[in-house]
């Protein structure tokens, strides 16, 4: 089979391209080189969570990889037809366990048998999902596409030490179930988790009180508060809309030099303005649900507010190695998007 050449600059850019081209190239058992890998960050070719997620995702299948190196700018990847189903992950550093995840569970979209990750690295860090909006969003969202998927939290692990550790499994994936997200409907609620680990009482309970008080008075937040001791420490929050047929998110983590009030407030403007845009999926979950609608059993669709970078080079990441169709039209304030497989037959 000829080997498909995908210039990791275009687009994005960024890792994203990394891992889900070697995740697709798992699933179709097409050839991949990489090459100029995130030539246009400051800080090019791969990092240390990057060569994490190629290296399990090479091992699920038994693939052959050359180039996952720190730095390196120019992959090969050979998928394997081999199926791991017990898999230790180490990043190793504070690097993000949600997105190693993310490109190990699309990896297993072939498996036969239940797939179990233990991994360990940063599960709440800048710049990625947090692993708690897979488990009330992310998944939540998979479920109702036929997919079912799980995480538990056994470590937090916070920027820079690390120290988290997760075990996610996934049953073996049959026919997708497209979604069409036309209309989120009623809302049923909105709930949260503020998570804080070595770090005292007030913050948690400042992140709590700010972000309720931006929804009042139309709205009560249901609000779990979640204190764990781990090596390392910070401090954050995640929502959750739930709608009759969808949810949407948001998330902020506590920073240096930030107030905790602040954190809480921008968390909770965020998801109001995401239930007030008309959007019936937020951006980085529609980000992360595009693969499934890519391979579903008919067309996808949703509106999202607004169309991130992601977004595109996730879309002409998978055009490359999947017959599918996207389609992207501007309606009143948001952008319909329709996704149907099997479009350029």
């Amino acid at each position: 089979m000829d080997m498909l050449e995908i210039d990791g600059s275009r687009g994005e850019g960024g890792g994203q391209m990394v891992r889900t081209s070697v995740a697709m190239s798992t699933v179709t058992g097409i050839p991949l080189h990489l090459t100029r890998i995130r030539e246009n960050r400051p800080t090019n070719g791969l990092s240390r969570q990057h060569v994490a997620a190629v290296k399990a995702v090479a091992r699920m299948a038994g693939s052959t990889v050359e180039g996952c190196t720190m730095g390196s700018g120019d992959l090969k990847f050979y998928p394997g037809t081999e199926q791991e189903y017990d898999i230790d992950v180490n990043i190793s550093s504070a690097g993000s366990i949600s997105l190693v995840l993310q490109a190990m569970l699309l990896a297993a979209r072939n498996h036969t048998r239940r797939l179990t990750v233990d991994i360990s690295g940063g599960t709440n860090v800048m710049w990625a999902p947090p692993i708690d909006s897979y488990s009330t969003l992310l998944f939540p969202m998979m479920r109702r596409m036929g997919i079912n998927a799980d995480v538990k939290i056994i470590d937090r692990g916070f920027y820079p030490q690390g120290g988290g550790r997760v075990i996610a499994t996934l049953d073996p994936i049959g026919d997708i179930t497209p979604l069409a997200l036309d209309s989120l409907g009623e809302l049923v609620q909105v709930r949260g988790i503020c998570f804080c680990q070595r770090l005292a009482d007030w913050i948690p309970e400042a992140m709590v009180k700010s972000c309720r008080q931006a929804f009042e008075p139309d709205i009560d937040v249901d609000i779990e508060v979640q204190r764990t001791e781990g090596d390392s420490r910070g401090a954050g929050l995640v929502l959750v809309a739930e709608y009759e047929n969808g949810m949407l998110g948001s998330n902020a983590l506590s920073a240096r030099g930030q107030s905790p009030e602040r954190s809480g407030k921008d968390a909770a403007r965020d998801l109001i303005s995401e239930m007030q845009s008309g959007a019936t999926m937020d951006v980085h979950t529609a980000d992360q649900l595009l693969p499934y609608m890519a391979m579903a059993t008919g067309e996808s669709s949703f509106n999202v507010s607004r169309i991130s970078r992601h977004l595109l080079s996730q879309m002409d990441t998978l055009e490359s190695f999947l017959d599918v169709k996207f389609g992207v039209e501007r309606t009143n304030d948001v952008y319909r998007f329709t996704v149907t497989p099997g479009a350029k037959r």
